[in-house]
């Protein structure tokens, strides 16, 4: 297929970036263009706290063009990330590309991605990585599938300076049908470890369970997990995958399977600790009747908005909840009609810009943690935002 990397749109029309230098050390390029310093965007969204803001970008003049094509070799769904204004795109053919001022400066093809046959429902053939990568410290962090029976599931670490893989570390961990996994959110470097978060198909086939997976950055020792305690699915899938505040993960978790009785932790906002423990909870009131009808909280992206912790989701109402005690069953701070929800907000002050399937929308939150609706984009705009400029 061919990509258009999105960031070369916007250089081609503001010209150079006025962040500091570059935390990484890019490889050698002979462009003299290579001296510009561009502000890096290390994981989805830029951070972990996934706020979507780029402050350092000049005000955007003149009409985006295409500055330069790349033909890869497969389909991608994760969002490039940028690290010393080199690109990292990654592929469903499980392939790692490094791109820099017009050039692609190495590719690493990781294996053979898992085919159609080997699953039991989907919507991405070949699955390979659909995730967002995440940078540290020279290493880019990619959870990639592969072929087998059954498909496998595995962290890839490799090198930003030359490409080669520096270690790999299976994330199939026991208590889920392996096959029924699928890896979708972005990963995001919290703590010592990178997480990875997991459900299930498109379909919602099998013994899948909402889950992330933690292993430590420089791939020695344990890997830790937090599974939600569900009977199947509950998955953590939205495309930001889970939000890291510098001392807790945040996730979404989509509709589990039980409908009545004791709540499974499923339709939730789950605060969990840096070692992989359950620390807070909320759900909605109405959990069961939003899991028997498929309507859960899993498609957005946690927002944090300083002391509150914003999210909507599927069955289109917006949640406040305390981030320093997210509640329990039905104890949010407020809520409000607001819109089906998608993918992640972007976050200025508190200001949310909420990926809303009629249209973006601006909301902002008060004091007393109450919504307030500023403006709706057009309903062709949809889309996750980011902010520059």
């Amino acid at each position: 297929m061919l990509l258009a990397v999105p960031a070369l749109v916007l250089l081609a029309c503001t010209g150079a970036g006025n962040g500091g230098p570059a935390s990484a050390s890019p490889p050698h390029h002979s462009n003299s263009a290579a001296a510009v310093a561009y502000a890096n965007w290390p994981t989805y969204h830029g951070n972990g706290l996934r706020t979507g803001n780029a402050p350092s970008m000049p005000t955007a003049t003149g009409t985006p063009k295409v500055v330069a094509r790349y033909n890869l070799d497969g389909q991608v769904f994760a969002s490039p990330i940028i690290i010393g204004g080199t690109f990292i795109a990654v592929t469903e053919n499980d392939t790692v590309y490094a791109i820099r001022l017009g050039k692609v400066l190495w590719k690493r093809h990781l294996g053979t991605p898992a085919q159609q046959s080997q699953l039991p429902c989907g919507n991405v053939f070949p699955l390979g990585i659909t995730g967002t990568p995440a940078y540290n410290k020279g290493l880019i962090y990619v959870a990639a599938e592969y072929s087998g029976n059954p498909p496998r599931h595995e962290l890839a670490a490799i090198r930003m300076s030359n490409g080669t893989v520096a270690f790999r570390r299976s994330l199939d961990l026991a208590g889920v049908e392996q096959k029924a996994m699928q890896e979708r959110g972005a990963l995001v470097v919290a703590g010592t470890r990178v997480w990875v978060p997991f459900g299930g198909l498109a379909g919602d086939c099998g013994g899948y369970k909402g889950r992330v997976v933690g292993i430590p950055l420089n791939g020695s020792g344990g890997a830790v997990a937090y599974t939600v305690p569900t009977q199947r699915e509950a998955g953590i899938w939205t495309p930001p995958g889970p939000s890291w505040d510098g001392q807790s993960l945040y996730v979404s978790v989509g509709n589990g399977a039980a409908t009545s009785g004791p709540w499974d932790h499923s339709d939730s906002i789950l605060k969990i600790s840096a070692n992989a423990k359950l620390q807070q909870a909320f759900a909605p009131s109405n959990w069961p009747s939003e899991n028997a009808s498929d309507a859960d909280l899993g498609s957005q992206g946690p927002a944090i908005v300083g002391k509150w912790v914003f999210i909507d989701g599927k069955g289109g109402t917006a949640y406040v909840l305390n981030r320093a005690n997210l509640g329990g069953v039905g104890r949010q701070v407020s809520s409000t009609s607001l819109c089906r929800s998608f993918g992640g907000t972007a976050v200025i002050g508190p200001a949310v810009y909420v990926p809303c399937t009629d249209g973006l929308r601006k909301i902002t939150i008060d004091a007393s943690g109450h919504v307030h609706k500023v403006w709706q984009a057009a309903s062709n705009i949809i889309g996750p935002a980011v902010i520059g400029g």
